[in-house]
């Protein structure tokens, strides 16, 4: 499966395989490398045919708490006509490989490699891959916060590579982030952007902050500070990040990009 993202190797490794890998899950943060992104660790989904996933997060208690996100492949002529079946759930799709077709509120779409689509609590949406190659998305989902005299943002599909590089100040333009939601935008209480550093490149401070993280790396070579570690990661490997925990990053000798989630725009909860 030709592409330019990184997805899931799938198969086994062999008998002979050595345990050498970097899965790592700790009390701050977890790391799953591509390598255990096998087929013996996929899901499948009521109401979905010719499809399977792989969970790379879910809620969790003491943990991360405020999402799940899969990756998800589709095989063609797979798909679901009922796809979700929680009516809170908010949902991003990301394609990074072939091609879906998805229809929302009657209108159909097709996205292809770098495809978007954010899908607000409610609406009606179905899912078809209609192409002769297999397709796989990243589907992020959060039980959205409706906030009184808040409205519900509505749907919209687009692809990145519609979308600027919004470089950081002082960065030479180095480090900068693909944002499908304006910041500032108090309708969108999640934010899945895609993040970007040129070779060299750093986040030069220990970042720690109230928004949990998914960090899923699309592209090149780092060196991550989670927590107390730095680890090594590469295309295909997933980070879990619960709210605080600290982190920065060596960018590697090559564009370093990574698809991140994170919750946003509303009060912490609190526990009464």
């Amino acid at each position: 499966m030709a592409t330019t993202y990184a997805s899931p190797i799938a198969g086994l490794p062999t008998q002979m395989a050595l345990h050498t890998g970097r899965a790592t899950f700790t009390e701050a943060y977890a790391l799953i490398p591509h390598g255990v992104m096998r087929d013996i660790v996929t899901s499948y989904l009521p109401h979905w045919r010719e499809t399977r996933l792989w969970v790379i997060a879910r809620p969790m208690s003491g943990f991360a708490e405020t999402f799940s996100q899969y990756i998800v492949e589709v095989l063609p002529g797979g798909g679901s006509e009922r796809p979700e079946d929680n009516p809170e759930a908010e949902s991003v799709l990301f394609v990074v490989a072939g091609q879906i077709n998805i229809t929302i509120e009657g209108q159909t779409h097709t996205l292809k490699e770098g495809g978007y689509a954010f899908l607000p609590p409610g609406c009606k949406w179905s899912i078809t891959n209609r192409a002769t190659d297999p397709a796989r998305f990243h589907w992020v989902r959060k039980r959205y916060e409706v906030v009184d005299g808040v409205e519900i943002p509505p749907p919209f599909v687009t692809n990145e590579q519609d979308q600027p590089i919004r470089w950081m100040a002082g960065t030479k333009d180095t480090w900068g982030t693909t944002r499908f939601v304006e910041p500032t935008d108090l309708r969108h209480d999640m934010h899945v952007n895609i993040v970007t550093l040129e070779p060299g490149a750093v986040i030069p401070f220990e970042e720690t902050h109230v928004m949990e993280h998914g960090l899923y790396v699309l592209q090149g070579k780092a060196v991550y500070r989670l927590n107390r570690d730095w680890v090594e990661v590469e295309p295909g490997d997933f980070m879990w990040l619960r709210a605080f925990c600290p982190q920065a990053c060596y960018a590697g000798p090559e564009r370093f990009r990574y698809l991140l989630y994170k919750d946003v725009n509303r009060h912490a909860k609190l526990p009464f």
